[in-house]
């Protein structure tokens, strides 16, 4: 007891010193003399008007955030049991921010709790998918992955609705990676309730949370409800959630960062192994995660330039290197790395691969031309033999024109980053992989736009090589991360999750802080979109076509190696270690060129491998050219969908990607775990 009262009571000090901190701290000239005065009743009417206007709400939206979702992570935790569960990891911060974002878009305005409801609802419906896909949780890292999977569907229709209603969502694109700029107490206090509500309901239910912890079967033999309890805390945990978002947007990883941070303690005070302890000290670390980003924040930034970035990207940057410590922290899966399913057996079959071979040539002349003919103007397949011909008019021709870069662009970029994927699943023998999942899209994303916001007038071939360096950059941490005695194909994932969340939270970073106004920017990169693309911009990626291509085709039989075991590449004399560098490099080359050709596109390094695979086995010979022919169709057919749809509005292709690559990869993880067991 005493040990725990003396770790509490530090915890307490601690919050009230970054509380003093943090309420010296903005635009205004308010220090810790004039805090102190008016404290105690004696500051002058300037300094009360600071307070009360800003840094006081800021102040208490802080506590009570920090105080939700620290105790919701800890008991999303004990649920799935499952460690990297959190709000992030199981959707539930995507759910609710949809359900705010689509509540904005419609021009609907609603009171503080109708709002909170309906976030609650678009939380509990994305953590009911997670966990019903991942079987209730797990101690796998799978979690994570189906997790992973539904939070991108739902953020790319967050995105969506941005994009299409964007007079409407005004200011929504930074309060959506979590801000803290509230401008009074209104809704701090009308959520203040729900959130004690939730937080006494998980403390009288914390015995429960105890025995849960012992297993279904155990829990049962001692005579647990188990589903009702289960399902209370879920339903709990997901409405402190939707309270944090409804004041603040979805702060990342603070529920994934508190409860881990408080286990670590548990050497220290054992009693923070149950739950009557564990979730109250959860909520105070959670607290001090929150106020500490934002110190730290305006510290660093200073005060006028912290305005504008939002605590969420702090927040998710810790996060993402919890997430890393965790994954690298855990055991491996037990299980022998496999290679990517593909039915072999059709490998042999000659007239399938005929087949395949003349519909894809017939899909490769067919999507670019439809891509040519649709868009804000349709155009008439005799109109487009004109304009081959050179025989049509000003207005048609500058159409086409306009148009021809975009579908190039989304021809060669697909086909980049599916060849990419072919080499990152046979090297790493993880069917999951792929360059978004692992990172790579991000770390190119990152390089491309830290050059563009340094040099606005940046070539075409400075992006490129800047997306290159991020993106060797990405990976390079990412494999050396996840190297342990080997590589885990499971850790490996997560790592890359983990690194593509805090690629994207500097990427939110450096546009709040260089063109805060410029949302367009930030949604055309984040989101992958061919929107004003030249000729020049996609000369780099076909030349990387051009040359990788043909270079990992020639080592196609290695690539069959690698998907095998690590042992039988040796056994038969291959440099394993050197083979892996020069696959990964040109991988990593490939998808960097095409992020510096469409911004940030993920699944289609996932989707056309596996698809290529199911049409014409496993050899890689076959699989590459099938695999780069259907990434090239893939991505065109979106980017012509998103041009159309709508139009004259547009939706990015990486948008529409994503809404189908999400099912598939759902997919793959269910075939993958029935494999498994």
């Amino acid at each position: 007891m005493m040990r725990t009262a003396v770790v509490t009571a530090g915890i307490v000090a601690l919050i009230a010193v970054l509380s003093a901190v943090h309420l010296t701290q903005g635009t205004a000239s308010t220090g810790v003399l004039d805090v102190l005065s008016a404290v105690v009743g004696n500051g002058d009417a300037q300094t009360l008007a600071v307070l009360e206007g800003s840094r006081v709400p800021r102040l208490l939206a802080a506590l009570l955030l920090g105080v939700a979702l620290g105790v919701a992570g800890a008991g999303m935790q004990s649920v799935a049991r499952n460690p990297l569960a959190s709000p992030d990891t199981l959707a539930v911060n995507a759910g609710a921010h949809l359900a705010v974002v689509a509540i904005a878009a419609f021009g609907l305005s609603l009171p503080t709790l109708p709002a909170g409801a309906a976030a609650f609802v678009g939380g509990l419906a994305a953590s009911v998918v997670v966990l019903g896909l991942s079987g209730g949780g797990s101690t796998s890292p799978r979690l994570v992955l189906v997790g992973s999977a539904v939070m991108l569907t739902l953020q790319s229709a967050t995105i969506l609705l941005l994009l299409m209603f964007e007079q409407e969502t005004t200011g929504l694109f930074a309060w959506g990676s979590g801000s803290l700029t509230v401008s009074d107490l209104d809704a701090t206090a009308q959520m203040t309730p729900v959130v004690a509500v939730a937080v006494a309901a998980l403390l009288v239910m914390g015995r429960s949370l105890d025995i849960l912890a012992l297993g279904d079967d155990n829990a049962t033999v001692l005579g647990l409800k188990v589903r009702r309890t289960r399902v209370g805390a879920v339903l709990l945990t997901v409405a402190l959630t939707a309270a944090a978002v409804t004041i603040a947007g979805p702060i990342g990883f603070v529920g994934l960062s508190a409860p881990v941070i408080t286990r670590l303690l548990t050497p220290f005070v054992p009693g923070l192994g149950k739950h009557r302890l564990l979730l109250p000290v959860s909520g105070l670390v959670g607290v001090v995660i929150v106020l500490g980003a934002d110190v730290l924040l305006r510290a660093v930034m200073g005060s006028a330039a912290a305005v504008r970035v939002p605590t969420g990207v702090m927040t998710t940057i810790l996060g993402a290197v919890v997430l890393i410590w965790l994954a690298r922290r855990g055991r491996s899966s037990g299980t022998p790395r496999q290679a990517p399913a593909g039915r072999v057996g059709v490998a042999t079959s000659s007239r399938r691969l005929v087949v395949t071979s003349v519909v894809l040539a017939a899909l490769l002349v067919a999507a670019p031309a439809v891509g040519l003919m649709l868009g804000d103007r349709v155009v008439l397949l005799g109109d487009l033999a004109n304009w081959f011909a050179g025989r049509t008019g000003t207005a048609l021709t500058f159409v086409l024109d306009q148009r021809l870069p975009r579908v190039l662009a989304a021809l060669v970029a697909g086909a980049a980053l599916a060849v990419a994927g072919c080499g990152i699943q046979s090297v790493s023998r993880n069917p999951l992989a792929e360059p978004g999942l692992l990172g790579i899209t991000a770390g190119a994303g990152l390089g491309a736009i830290t050059l563009i916001t340094a040099v606005p007038m940046a070539g075409a071939w400075h992006i490129a090589g800047a997306a290159g360096v991020g993106a060797m950059g990405a990976f390079a941490l990412v494999y050396g991360l996840a190297w342990r005695s080997g590589l885990d194909s499971d850790r490996l994932v997560v790592i890359g999750i983990a690194m593509w969340s805090a690629g994207m939270a500097l990427i939110t970073l450096l546009i709040v802080t260089s063109d805060p106004w410029n949302t367009a920017k930030a949604l055309t990169w984040m989101s992958g979109s061919t929107y004003g693309r030249t000729l020049e911009q996609v000369v780099p990626t076909v030349l990387a076509l051009v040359l990788l291509t043909p270079l990992l085709w020639a080592r196609h039989r290695e690539l069959d190696l690698h998907s095998l075991d690590e042992d039988t590449p040796r056994v038969l004399g291959m440099r394993v270690e050197r083979s892996r560098l020069v696959i990964l490099l040109a991988a990593g080359v490939l998808a960097a060129t095409a992020v510096s050709a469409i911004g940030v596109v993920a699944f289609v390094g996932l989707v056309a491998p596996h698809l290529a695979r199911s049409l014409v086995g496993g050899r890689h010979g076959r699989v590459l050219p099938v695999a780069a022919a259907l990434g090239a169709v893939l991505v065109s057919v979106a980017d012509t969908v998103g041009r159309t749809v709508i139009a004259p509005a547009q939706v990015p292709a990486g948008l529409v990607i994503a809404l189908v690559g999400t099912p598939y990869f759902v997919l793959v993880l269910w075939r993958t775990r029935e494999m498994r067991t």
